[in-house]
């Protein structure tokens, strides 16, 4: 028994640490802690749920601001409009880096910069994909720590 509980001790000391590391390199902010605040016993799965739903959502969002900016007449209205969106998905799961690479393209949609628009979305698909890997680690030790007998934090 006293193993399961070195495990449990082990598993949670590793997620303060890398938690701690996405906060301290920026990939997180306060609004992610806001997210984790609302998690309980009834909704043990909150983050998790919260995060996969806005992780899908901005993927989906990522796709439809390639094709609009790849069309023949750029309707940058419309780019702007997803911009937007994914500027708010960003923030509400405390995306900090993903939210800055957000507002860049955001700030490019308004000045009607397409040019602009298309580097400020790679630097976004590439925050999306990094923040993206650094959930799923997250998720993945949390998983461990649960399936050990301990719970979410």
């Amino acid at each position: 028994m006293a193993g399961v509980s070195g495990t449990i001790v082990q598993l949670q000391r590793q997620i303060v640490d890398y938690t701690n590391y996405l906060y301290n390199e920026e990939y997180l902010d306060g609004h992610f802690k806001i997210l984790q605040e609302l998690q309980n016993e009834s909704n043990p799965d909150f983050v998790v749920e919260t995060v996969s739903f806005c992780l899908q959502d901005f993927q989906k969002d990522l796709h439809d601001i390639t094709t609009s900016l790849h069309q023949q007449l750029v309707d940058i209205r419309r780019v702007e409009i997803i911009a937007f969106k994914l500027k708010g998905g960003s923030s509400s799961i405390g995306a900090q880096r993903l939210l800055r690479t957000c507002v860049l393209l955001l700030d490019k949609c308004k000045q009607r910069d397409i040019e602009g628009c298309f580097s400020c979305l790679q630097q976004v698909q590439h925050e999306y994909f990094l923040v993206k890997n650094k959930f799923e680690t997250l998720f993945k030790l949390e998983n461990q720590l649960v399936a050990a007998g301990g719970s979410r934090q």
